[in-house]
């Protein structure tokens, strides 16, 4: 299963490790220290302008800013896993 995380980009959800709401990620010091190390290292994907990023997806193998919110994020991986769920008990969709 993938999730979309905005524009025409997704990730496999089993990749993903961490779906974080950016505004108040942006106040506290060890998340900035965090994001520019990752942006120096080269692990940021922008999907969206840093100032309009709206959350941070932590894959396994990249930095995500994505400017769907965290919540909506969540649903839909929610979303995912129920249907994946229900597949797996031989459900209908």
């Amino acid at each position: 299963m993938f999730l979309h995380l905005g524009g025409d980009l997704v990730v496999p959800k089993e990749h993903v490790i961490a779906i974080i709401n950016m505004h108040p990620t942006k106040k506290t010091e060890i998340n900035k220290e965090f994001l520019q190390l990752a942006e120096d290292e080269g692990f940021i994907v922008p999907i969206a302008e840093k100032s309009n990023a709206k959350s941070l997806i932590v894959t396994s193998e990249m930095v995500y800013l994505s400017p769907i919110s965290s919540t909506t994020l969540k649903k839909r991986s929610d979303e995912i896993l129920d249907k994946a769920e229900e597949q797996a008990l031989g459900e209908p969709w």
